[in-house]
């Protein structure tokens, strides 16, 4: 694989290959990427992305320019297809974080380097690869059932294309108006009841409610889910060794309770640390 937009054309021995790296790469510096460079391109604001796909440069002999719309021309009316050629005479690869996945798009039609996606509105790939390697490390297998609780967005939407590759039974619940807009098949149920859900569950996961671009909506959303917080009410059905996973930043007392973000069967650090570690997989297999 060229880039890394989504999880739609890769395929189950792809992600393999990958964790494979993971195993082989965690924990360790090399030269592998000696002397290449990476632009890290963010139109919105992070903590775990930019400074894991930094620091996993740097741990594989390279180096990472951080920039934003305002530091470029783009911001000034280029073309998101210039800027593309550009950068491609410039440096060996992209990370992209943005608003519009068009703008991953366009990057990957015009660039002659790996562009990577590293969030857009419709899709967060990378964070879904960091969290299938976290659920490995702790059962060994992903025969198990999964349940996302809360909102329809990218991080939803790229756990229904990884679910489609490993055939995962998923239940996803969410409230009528905020369903994924992707199409489930398989082992992949929708309901609008978070009980129904993450009955018999293994592995229970939520995202915030309120993504970035939506603060305005931020009332009307908290209203339509103020049903669907993970609490330990909600997980009594679940199985009594379940693991709870959110891809972080949390928004307390909203879509989960510090009970159970705190709590024993909470792995959401061990999925922010395997972001790393994933992720110089990721551009190893991409820019080497």
């Amino acid at each position: 694989m060229k880039h890394l937009i989504s999880l739609k054309k890769w395929k189950k021995k792809d992600i393999e290959k990958i964790f494979e790296l993971t195993n082989k790469l965690k924990g360790k510096k090399s030269e592998d990427l000696f002397e290449k460079n990476l632009i890290l391109y963010f139109e919105k604001p992070s903590t775990r992305t930019v400074v894991s796909f930094y620091i996993g440069m740097v741990q594989l002999g390279g180096d990472a320019i951080y920039l934003t719309p305002r530091e470029m021309q783009i911001s000034r009316g280029e073309s998101v297809s210039d800027t593309a050629k550009i950068l491609s005479r410039y440096a060996d690869g992209i990370v992209a974080r943005v608003f519009k996945h068009n703008t991953i798009k366009d990057l990957s039609k015009y660039a002659k380097i790996p562009v990577i996606n590293g969030l857009s509105d419709m899709y967060h790939p990378c964070q879904i690869l960091a969290d299938l390697y976290t659920v490995l490390q702790k059962r060994k297998t992903l025969d198990l059932n999964f349940a996302w609780i809360g909102d329809g967005n990218n991080v939803c939407k790229s756990w229904i294309n990884a679910s489609k590759i490993f055939k995962l039974k998923l239940n996803i619940a969410t409230p009528k108006k905020y369903q994924p807009i992707e199409k489930v098949s398989g082992k992949i149920k929708l309901t609008n009841d978070p009980k129904e859900a993450v009955k018999d569950a293994d592995i229970i996961i939520t995202d915030t409610w309120i993504s970035m671009g939506e603060e305005k909506e931020k009332k009307k959303r908290l209203q339509a889910f103020k049903k669907f917080q993970v609490n330990p009410k909600l997980l009594k059905s679940a199985k009594s060794n379940h693991l709870f996973m959110h891809c972080l930043p949390a928004h307390r007392g909203h879509e989960v309770t510090s009970k159970i973000i705190d709590g024993k069967h909470s792995i959401v650090f061990d999925q922010a640390e395997n972001r790393l570690h994933v992720q110089k997989a990721i551009l190893y297999q991409l820019m080497k």
